[in-house]
Formats: C-alpha cells, sequence, structure tokens
C-alpha cells in the first residue's frame, strides 16, 4: 500500500471539515476522489501534503508515519500537489516556473536527472516548448493548467494530488488533460484525483470514493460507482451537464 489515510479528523478554525476520514491507494492507481462544492476535497489534499494539519488520525506513506511532517518534507518524500486554481508564478516564465518545480532536487546536484525531466514535459506538453520563454501569467487557461502539472512532475513524483484539474476548462481541453493523466499512470506515478466532473475521473481511475459533507460515505470500484443510482444522481446528471450548459 502506497498512502493510507486512517480516521482523519482536520478542522478549519472551528469548522469540522474532515470527519474520520478514510482511505487507501494502491502504487500506480488512478484513485478519484468525487464531492460537491465544500465536501473538504482540497482539505483532504491538503492534508496529505501536510499544508492543513490533521488534529486527529494518522497519514502513512510507504509505511512511513508522515501526519506530521512539513509540506516541504513530504514532497522530498514523493508526494506533489497540483492545487486547483494552478497558483503558477506569474510574473515568470513558463521555463523558470518548471525549473521551481525541481528545487528540492538542485541542491541534491542532480542536473542531468532534472534535464532528462524537462525533456519529458515539453514533450508531454509540446505548446510549452513553444512558450517556454513566455511569462506564466499570460497564458491561456488550459495552458496554465499544464505548466502546473509539468511543474509537479519536475519534483519527480512518486504520488501526484491533482486538485480540480479541467475546472474551468473547455470540453476539449478537459480531453487533453485526462489524456496526459492516463500517460503520467502508465509511465509509472500514482495518482489522487480530486474532480467534479465525477464522470471523467471514473472513467480514468481504477478506484474511487465519494466524499460528502467531511466524510467518505461510498467506496468502490470506480466502474461500479459509475452505475449507481446515487452517484448518477448527485455527480454524473444535473452537475456536469448544467457545468458545461455556462
Amino acid at each position: 500500500m502506497m498512502l493510507s489515510v486512517k480516521e482523519v479528523n482536520t478542522y478549519y478554525g472551528g469548522i469540522h471539515a474532515l470527519r474520520d476520514v478514510f482511505l487507501h491507494i494502491e502504487k500506480n492507481e488512478i484513485v478519484a476522489l468525487i464531492g460537491s462544492n465544500g465536501a473538504g476535497k482540497s482539505t483532504l489534499l491538503n492534508s496529505i501534503s501536510g499544508v492543513v494539519p490533521t488534529h486527529t488520525g494518522s497519514i502513512s506513506f510507504n509505511d512511513l508515519e508522515i501526519t506530521r511532517f512539513s509540506p516541504e518534507k513530504i514532497v522530498d518524500q514523493g508526494i506533489v500537489q497540483v492545487p486547483e486554481g494552478r497558483q503558477l508564478f506569474n510574473p515568470l516564465t513558463v521555463l523558470e516556473n518548471l525549473e521551481l518545480g525541481a528545487y528540492l532536487r538542485f541542491s541534491k546536484g542532480n542536473r542531468k536527472g532534472i534535464e532528462k525531466d524537462l525533456g519529458y514535459v515539453l514533450e508531454l506538453f509540446p505548446i510549452l516548448k513553444e512558450r517556454r520563454n513566455q511569462k506564466a501569467g499570460t497564458l491561456s487557461g488550459g495552458e496554465q493548467q499544464m505548466l502546473s502539472i509539468g511543474r509537479a512532475i519536475m519534483s519527480r513524483p512518486k504520488l501526484m494530488l491533482l486538485d480540480e484539474p479541467s475546472l474551468g476548462l473547455a470540453p476539449l481541453l478537459v480531453g487533453e488533460i485526462f489524456n496526459v493523466i492516463q500517460k503520467l499512470q502508465e509511465d509509472g506515478t500514482t495518482i489522487l484525483l480530486v474532480e467534479q466532473n465525477a464522470k471523467a475521473a471514473l472513467k480514468v481511475a481504477a478506484r474511487a470514493y465519494v466524499l460528502e459533507t467531511g466524510r467518505i460515505t461510498l467506496q468502490g470500484e470506480a466502474k461500479a460507482l459509475m452505475e449507481n443510482e446515487e452517484v448518477k444522481r448527485a455527480y454524473l446528471g444535473r452537475i456536469i451537464v448544467r457545468k458545461y450548459e455556462l
């Protein structure tokens, strides 16, 4: 088991955001986490990343307890988050943003490996190669999302936490992003995917969890959840259709 989350409780001030949350991820899986706005999906990713400390419970990665690790130490262990909203360094160029993704690796002197991964990212996202000297803030939404994922790849992650990678993108670009997610998995990266586009997420995932008001309410194989009437009613019908009608 690569990642194990057990009975995690997390608070934002006085708000009990996560309630006895559990999940696990095996090596080289894509696992989806679906739920409505405010369900606690991003909070869970931030707790795994060490950005938001857990109140109780445990988080283990490759049999190592990381619950109280700093975010930097968690990245060094191989867990990297692609945050909702991209959060790029807008005044910096595409290339500079990608290089910052490898900041911990530079200190270890692995420049050949960094150059190899840079080539991989630019091959994966050819548009970034064309725009490598362009400031990140001037890119389109889809290009910024590609850059955000590319920056994460530069840290050589074992587990990538993807937070709403399709948010605000046109359907054609959504398809491109999900093709990249599958490519990353094929190349050996394990992925925890948070998505409101439940249909797309369940199509690429092996397993999935449903988070509602801070609790895991359903779990199972993605194909089975795709056919679950409760999931269909809440996440595969009206919500997704409305999103793309805007």
